[in-house]
């Protein structure tokens, strides 16, 4: 397809726009040495009383921080090379996470360091990914490689795991509705699907942009969902109802690779990019569509995700720098 003249000084001019509307981002960011050197400390988590949990993916531990104190807690898992990677906290305080090298799920009692683990019945092999909990306590976790979504209920340890219509299509990131509806990101295309947590059936929703590959996903007060397009360098936001969908270039241009995301209470979006050096922090006025921006102090060396506080600070795993942050606004 020829690209004219006119076309490409237009997209030059609408990249410039969104550069105009980006300001500096005023934030405290204190970070935090993981205490195990190397641990590549991959997703953070809230914990209770707010404590900041993260996957060390290469120490094969999962890893408390109090904020208060600054002190750790580490917890070694029984299984070597689990390579943990994702994790949530559920309402009785217990730790869930991922353990993609190994593929089960697993459960950690940070009272008593118990850690159980659960795998698909008739030894299907799975590459679990991130979890997420809906309302009725079912973790739902993606599975990257094998193009899975999984369903586990905990009271009774029953996994369920269901193929996405399209091939390789590597669910990634995954957030539930307010209706109980989860929704992840196809990572190796340009879509978006959502699962029915009664029929399990999977519907795939096709972005505009045929470039697109949305990585991670977090959930808007309002019940949309807003989207780091990691290819092509933009912040995207879907609504679920009327199905539309916007994007926007992110500061950092087309080569800055959003990745971690996650929106506070306010509606106001926060999202990392991680093709630029040192890897910055930004914030989105869905209002007003202005974007803010602040260099991460240790670099970052690539937020992979990032999470939130009731109270709305916003946690980082930062991976590269063997650190985790702690944003306030």
């Amino acid at each position: 397809m020829r690209i004219s003249r006119f076309t490409i000084s237009l997209a030059l001019f609408v990249t410039a726009i969104a550069f105009a509307a980006s300001s500096t981002l005023s934030v405290q960011i204190k970070e935090y040495d993981v205490q195990t050197p190397n641990a590549r400390p991959h997703d953070p988590a809230v914990g209770p009383h707010d404590s900041l949990w993260v996957t060390e993916q290469g120490a094969n531990k999962l890893g408390e921080l109090d904020p208060v104190t600054g002190k750790w807690r580490e917890f070694p898992l029984k299984t070597p090379d689990s390579g943990p990677h994702g994790l949530v906290a559920d309402r009785e305080g217990n730790i869930w996470f991922t353990a993609i090298g190994k593929g089960y799920i697993g459960k950690l009692d940070s009272k008593i360091g118990n850690i159980t683990e659960y795998r698909p019945s008739g030894g299907q092999e799975i590459d679990p990914h991130t979890p997420v909990f809906d309302e009725n306590g079912i973790l739902w976790f993606t599975n990257e490689e094998s193009s899975l979504i999984g369903r586990l209920d905990p009271k009774t340890g029953e996994m369920k795991l269901v193929a996405t219509p399209t091939r390789n299509a590597v669910p990634y990131g995954i957030v539930v509705t307010s209706q109980g509806v989860p929704f992840f990101c196809e990572f190796h295309t340009n879509k978006l699907a959502s699962i029915d947590p009664h029929s399990l059936t999977i519907r795939e929703y096709p972005l505009p942009e045929t470039g697109a590959r949305p990585r991670r996903l977090a959930l808007a007060p309002d019940g949309t969902i807003y989207f780091s397009d990691y290819a092509q360098g933009k912040l995207g936001h879907f609504d679920p109802a009327s199905e539309k969908t916007e994007e926007w270039a992110s500061p950092g241009g087309a080569n800055s690779e959003p990745y971690g995301i996650a929106v506070t209470s306010d509606g106001m979006v926060w999202y990392s990019e991680s093709g630029v050096s040192p890897n910055t922090l930004v914030r989105f006025d869905p209002r007003t569509k202005t974007f803010a921006t602040r260099n991460i102090p240790s670099g970052g060396g690539v937020v992979r995700n990032m999470t939130v506080t009731k109270g709305g600070k916003i946690y980082l795993a930062c991976s590269g720098v063997n650190k985790v942050a702690i944003v306030t606004p």
